[in-house]
């Protein structure tokens, strides 16, 4: 398998999907801001999609959730500035329309569109705005950019990518487009993510997709422990590169998996670099836990710690934070088996401290990225989860989001 990123890749680089875009109202006119778009492919596609834990959910997620998992969107509408939650009946009328005005507006079935909302709770959809503005969207094949700038609410730029894939003989492309900044926390987040495909993937095994690589990405990053109302991740795939359907048995399945995985690590790593306030990335490495699931867990809870997150901002080099997380987490550890590494320099080996000149790590967590690695040595099963430092500018600015 080879795995190339396209250059300024965008969401709309695969073949048959289009976007376009608009500013309805929904945010604070400025130039060239984005509240409603609409990304679809002009051929039938395949959809799987993860969504929101959490009790409260906006109805805008729950009926698009409904849709999208019976295996036909084609088409996915969204919305920024509003999340359409806590609003009541009211909302769930309101994103029903929104999903019947572009199913119209496409010609194709309500059943084949999606409706993604993000912004403030508690706020009604402008609908006379949306009905006008949803009519003005023209489509595009390269604007992708657009659409990934009217899902930002507090993101600072774009989230997109997208890739090349040449497996078995056979070349794909995969886009991918997203927005979070806060409220994030593993379980997904305050954050909307499509992925586009050519690649003809059977509707079962592309739930199964979606479902591993948000585990191994969307579910293993945090800004501020925070998890939201409207977090979906959905994949479409058109079967425009034509060839056989991939199923479980194709020779193709495990690559495929594989590319969107990277497709969708590379944008939840740039979720948390762009964290409200942040301006670090770092991440935690768990090695040789016991099981896959108590490896997760311990990284998680490692990344979420907002003592360790503190230390990154101060460039602290306190070790302590991590065993102290460590130790919290559903992992089984053996201290006199625990190693620690910071940027690959081993500060604790077999449980007993390595001596080391502070001043020289604290230099190396200066940097923008940085490195814990944890080595339990209890067993084979790794993990890795993102988070980014805990700044003063987090609290300013979410002390004041709606003033």
């Amino acid at each position: 398998m080879v795995v190339n990123f396209i250059n300024e890749g965008s969401v709309t680089d695969v073949q048959g999907f289009e976007a376009g875009a608009t500013y309805a109202g929904m945010k604070t006119y400025a130039k060239d801001k984005y509240d409603l778009g609409i990304i679809w492919s002009d051929l039938p596609c395949v959809s799987a999609g993860v969504f929101t834990t959490n009790k409260v959910i906006s109805p805008s997620t729950s009926v698009s959730r409904d849709n999208v998992l019976k295996g036909n969107v084609q088409a996915v509408t969204v919305n920024s500035g509003i999340a359409n939650a806590g609003v009541g009946n009211a909302g769930k009328l309101d994103a029903e329309e929104v999903i019947e005005l572009t199913a119209n507006k496409l010609n194709i079935k309500s059943e084949n569109v999606a409706f993604l909302s993000t912004g403030i709770i508690g706020v009604e959809l402008p609908m006379a705005l949306i009905r006008t503005a949803l009519q003005k969207i023209e489509f595009q094949p390269n604007s992708g950019q657009l659409y990934a700038k009217a899902m930002m609410t507090t993101d600072t730029k774009p989230k997109e990518c997208s890739v090349t894939v040449s497996t078995n003989g056979r070349e794909f492309k995969i886009g991918g487009v997203c927005k979070g900044t806060g409220m994030i926390h593993p379980n997904m987040a305050t954050m909307l993510a499509v992925v586009t495909t050519d690649a003809p993937i059977d509707q079962k095994l592309l739930q199964d997709i979606v479902k591993h690589t948000a585990d191994e990405s969307f579910n293993m990053i945090s800004v501020d422990g925070d998890m939201s109302t409207n977090d979906s991740y959905i994949i479409l795939s058109n079967g425009a590169a034509g060839g056989e359907i991939i199923t479980y048995e194709s020779p193709e399945h495990e690559d495929i998996q594989n590319s969107i995985k990277e497709v969708v690590q590379y944008l939840a790593k740039e979720m948390v670099r762009d964290g409200e306030g942040a301006t670090k990335l770092f991440q935690v490495t768990i090695e040789n836990a016991n099981n896959i699931e108590e490896a997760r867990d311990a990284a998680r809870t490692i990344s979420s710690s907002s003592l360790v997150k503190t230390a990154v901002h101060g460039n602290d080099p306190n070790w302590g934070r991590l065993l102290a997380s460590l130790g919290s987490s559903k992992a089984e550890v053996d201290e006199s088996k625990l190693s620690v590494y910071i940027n690959d320099i081993c500060i604790l080996e077999d449980g007993l401290p390595i001596p080391f000149f502070k001043d020289a790590i604290i230099q190396q967590m200066v940097d923008s990225e940085i490195t814990f690695r944890i080595n339990l040595n209890l067993g084979e099963s790794s993990a890795s989860a993102w988070g980014c430092n805990l700044s003063e500018e987090y609290v300013h600015f979410n002390s004041a989001y709606t003033t």
